[in-house]
């Protein structure tokens, strides 16, 4: 228990700065979306840009840091040493392609649709260049279970971020979609700087066996991270090559990008487990057995995830209002994408059984499948359906990659799931969401209040099953007095 306790913690720490830190980001959607009307396209090329960032930056990163876990846990290897080597791989790949792209970047920008602007893209190779690097240091912290510290200067971006974007496109009432690039390398460049002193302490020895060994674990979970993220973004970088329309496709992909910002609540989530999650799993990789103690981890994502879903969804008529009113049209592919990001988080979940037992081919193999559906689904149903053929394929995929890892996991590392919980959860949630969403009730207070009650209701049958208050120090205190 003491150690469930330590992952709450963490991921109490890593969620508080990204949830804050996610609110915060919010509030660059209603910069852009007012700043740049929908009808301009303008944050159909953010959108973009950052789709590709989010590609390219897994390929730099080569799941070093998924590999860092691994090798620094073991008892065999210095920590040290492999976070040098680590460290210097993923600099030299990042160095030498940041070189390559510029030096050819105006073909390249030509060819990727910006040859008027290259330097939109060329500002974006720079930023995942260091991001690249930046994801090892970050690794490291996350090892050393340096939360506040990581927490921290993750909030340092998104505050100076949020700052310099209110001056230049509210305060100086700019409209360059240029700028939003230039403010994200200074940002980026800032936080850089204050990672200097994890830079230091150490001795930069590459050790090429090391490096090898680490490549070779990691190899299939870049396989692994390219589909995720080809599942993820995959639909906004195929969206301008397949939509009939060409002007039009800006437009139509600014609509689904904002709104599907509203379901990246969920990724928040999502993404706060795994940075505590990853380092806990490993670092209990050495003790006997822990699958119990993995399956209650399962069984609580699941809960509040489900519990974060009733939250967006009954609150989306408020929470609309972080994007600019053109583009609400959008706002029914927010349901799709927060079930596909919940599929998305009992995948990574279940994942580890093939990272523990260093058969990391499977995580390819699932991943490849699903992200060949995406694909194919987009590129098909785009020119038919639009941007809701990109919310459907991800649904799909996510769903396709979590039941495959379920099913070749429990034969190859069976955990037992509390499966019957799960469900119950899962169905009282359907329950809860068609009575408190899909009823209209005619009047927004009303409606409001409603749905209050019944996400109360939920939080009541959490704490009545699976959250006793006895279980909670202080109201225990209390209760005994």
């Amino acid at each position: 228990m003491a150690e469930l306790k330590s992952l709450v913690k963490d991921t109490a720490i890593y969620g508080v700065s990204s949830i804050v830190g996610r609110f915060l980001n919010y509030l660059l959607v209603p910069i852009y979306t007012l700043s740049l009307p929908a009808t301009s396209g303008g944050y159909g090329v953010i959108t973009n840009l950052y789709s590709i960032t989010a590609l390219l930056l897994v390929l730099l990163t080569c799941g070093m840091e998924t590999g860092f876990f691994r090798f620094a846990n073991k008892q065999e290897e210095d920590p040290k040493r492999v976070y040098a080597t680590t460290l210097l791989t993923v600099s030299g790949i990042s160095l030498s392609f940041l070189t390559i792209c510029l030096i050819f970047l105006h073909p390249i920008a030509g060819v990727m649709g910006y040859g008027a602007n290259p330097w939109y893209l060329g500002m974006m190779l720079i930023i995942i260049a260091m991001d690249a690097i930046q994801s090892i240091p970050f690794a490291y912290l996350r090892y050393q279970k340096k939360a506040i510290r990581f927490a921290s200067l993750k909030m340092l971006f998104i505050i100076v971020s949020i700052v310099l974007n209110i001056v230049y496109f509210v305060v100086l009432k700019g409209q360059n979609v240029g700028a939003a690039f230039f403010i994200n390398l200074i940002c980026t460049s800032v936080v850089t700087l204050c990672l200097i002193p994890q830079f230091r302490g150490f001795t930069y020895v590459w050790d090429k066996a090391l490096a090898h060994r680490m490549l070779r674990y990691s190899a299939p979970i870049i396989v692994l991270g390219v589909a995720g993220i080809i599942n993820q973004v995959g639909d906004k970088i195929i969206f301008p090559f397949v939509y009939p329309d060409k002007a039009e496709a800006d437009v139509q992909l600014g609509i689904y990008g904002a709104t599907s910002k509203i379901a990246m609540i969920m990724a928040m989530f999502t993404q706060a487990f795994r940075f505590a999650y990853e380092p806990f799993v490993f670092g209990k990789s050495q003790e006997k057995d822990n699958r119990q103690m993995y399956a209650q981890a399962m069984k609580f994502f699941i809960i509040f995830a489900l519990l974060a879903f009733l939250a967006v969804m009954y609150y989306l008529d408020f929470l609309k209002f972080l994007i600019g009113s053109g583009y609400w049209a959008g706002l029914k592919v927010v349901p799709i994408v927060m079930v596909a990001e919940i599929f998305m988080g009992i995948y990574f979940n279940l994942s580890f059984w093939y990272k523990l037992t260093d058969d990391t081919r499977w995580g390819a193999y699932f991943s490849l499948t699903a992200c060949t559906i995406v694909i194919l689904m987009n590129i098909f149903l785009i020119p038919i359906y639009g941007y809701m053929a990109c919310a459907w394929a991800g649904f799909t995929g996510y769903a396709i990659a979590m039941l495959l890892s379920y099913f070749v996991g429990q034969k190859k590392y069976p955990i037992k799931y509390d499966m019957t919980s799960i469900g119950k959860y899962t169905a009282l949630t359907i329950t809860l969401f068609l009575v408190g969403y899909v009823i209209d009730y005619g009047n927004l207070w009303l409606t409001m209040l409603i749905r209050t009650l019944l996400l109360l209701f939920f939080v009541g049958y959490i704490i009545k099953h699976d959250l006793p208050l006895k279980q909670i120090p202080i109201v225990n205190r209390f209760i005994k007095k």
